[in-house]
């Protein structure tokens, strides 16, 4: 499958040398233009890869059918003695290599050629058993441990995942059906989870059929997710497309997203367990998103955002045929923030719901969690959205007693179909230039004394009285 075209530039990606921002402000402080930090990671590519090799040099068989596994981790194994010599490459050519569960190491690029599949193995003795996430306490599915994902690594520097446009299939749908018939034992496992590391890039790739979340970058810093294509079956349960996590200076951009859950959900941690573990996702850019899903949202936050969500801007969005546009989800007990959050220039065409916010999701991972932790919702700003064969505009119900406060709406054309289009509870913010006429909570205009209390609005003259 190709990918479509783009505006923005392709990522050729052999070497990414990332200068970190150590102490810097945050990037967002200049939204328009170039984000600096995304512009950053895009700047420091080109660099050549000292020491490269073909992972048929192990022993591996592309015919679909051979198990390569050990001939993955003997490469991998081999590549780590260049580790401090500049890094290495794995090519893989041309073929459809099966495997299990591998790990990559610190300053490596794992390059697919056009043409080269790497397969998912269908037996659940090759994806391994590992503990779970410290900020989810449990597996998300089951109580205790999980399975670990088909490419996975954890305390790393300087990891590339690209190529020509090759594939990473999970071969999921085994994974689907032992789920719906209630038969695993452990949490299905992500395509590609990468935890505790700095400098990722993910580029120029497809990705298909994950078992369960595609893409989970967990407990990272500067990650980039750049130009891929991300499809699994609309009716496949749980297949969340790129799923960053308790992570910061997030760049997603250019990807063309199908699946049967979330196209892009940002969490950080469950309930008890993510509130002490205490670690947010923040200064995520989400750019240039087409894409499906009929079950769930484009976008969403949540619902597991126990460690907090800030600084999220997401902009140049087309979502059709899905269910809802963008939500935040979330529920007593979960405690955390969902802040500064501006989401702008998106279009929407066959969507059910334009904007949802859930409060009462549900969804606990024990008896142990305090229902007095309730959420923050605050600062969260919609603009510049337009929408066609729309059902319902806006579904947003807050938390009685809770604080779902400063939502802002700004430049909102939707052609609805129902006759109540707006549906707004226990929320309070503003708008201007709402069509269909917005609810009450939110009826307040944007005026420039009001102005301040948004995120990320324009010059605030422009919100003046004529």
């Amino acid at each position: 499958m190709r990918r479509r075209s783009s505006t923005l530039p392709m990522v050729d990606v052999f070497v990414v040398l990332v200068a970190l921002f150590s102490g810097a402000p945050s990037p967002w402080a200049v939204v328009k233009g170039s984000h600096p930090h995304c512009k950053k990671l895009r700047e420091n590519l080109g660099e050549i890869r000292p020491h490269s090799v073909t992972i048929t040099e192990f022993g591996a068989v592309g015919d679909g059918v051979t198990l390569n596994t050990k001939a993955f981790q003997n490469a991998i194994f081999y590549l780590n003695s260049f580790s401090d010599k500049g890094g290495a490459k794995l090519f893989v050519p041309a073929g459809r290599w099966l495997t299990g569960s591998f790990h990559l190491i610190s300053h490596l690029t794992l390059w697919l050629d056009e043409d080269a599949v790497i397969l998912g193995s269908t037996n659940s003795d090759d994806w391994p058993i590992v503990d779970p996430l410290p900020s989810y306490g449990r597996g998300r599915e089951l109580i205790g441990e999980r399975h670990q994902s088909l490419i996975y690594g954890h305390n790393l520097t300087d990891v590339i995942i690209t190529g020509h446009n090759g594939t990473i299939d999970g071969q999921g749908s085994i994974w689907w059906n032992w789920f719906q018939n209630k038969t695993l034992n452990y949490t299905r496992p992500h395509l590609v989870e990468l935890m505790n590391s700095t400098a990722v890039v993910i580029s120029n790739l497809t990705f298909l059929n994950s078992p369960f979340w595609t893409i989970h970058p967990v407990y990272c810093s500067h990650v980039s997710v750049q130009n891929l294509t991300i499809l699994a079956p609309l009716n496949s349960p749980n297949t969340d497309g790129i799923d960053p996590d308790s992570s910061d200076n997030v760049c997603i951009e250019d990807c063309y997203i199908s699946t049967g859950d979330d196209l892009i959900s940002i969490k950080s941690g469950w309930d008890e367990y993510g509130i002490s573990y205490g670690r947010p996702s923040r200064n995520i850019l989400i750019r240039g998103i087409t894409g499906k899903s009929q079950t769930s949202a484009g976008i969403s936050i949540g619902s597991e955002m126990s460690g907090g969500v800030s600084e999220v801007h997401a902009e140049n969005l087309q979502f059709f045929g899905s269910h809802t546009g963008i939500r935040i989800k979330t529920s007593p007990g979960r405690g955390g923030y969902v802040r500064n959050i501006c989401v702008s220039n998106m279009t929407l065409d066959g969507v059910y719901i334009a904007i949802r916010f859930t409060s009462q999701y549900g969804e606990h991972p024990d008896e142990f969690y305090d229902p007095s932790a309730l959420p923050i919702i605050e600062h969260i700003t919609f603009k510049d959205v337009l929408g066609d064969n729309i059902k319902i505009a806006g579904l947003l119900e807050g938390l009685e007693g809770g604080s779902f406060q400063n939502i802002c709406l700004s430049n909102i054309f939707l052609n609805v179909t129902s006759k109540s289009p707006w549906n707004c509870s226990s929320i309070h913010g503003y708008s201007y230039l709402v069509s269909p006429e917005i609810c009450e909570p939110l009826k307040e205009s944007i005026s420039p004394e009001k102005y301040s209390d948004c995120y990320h609005l324009s010059d605030p003259k422009r919100f003046s009285s004529e």
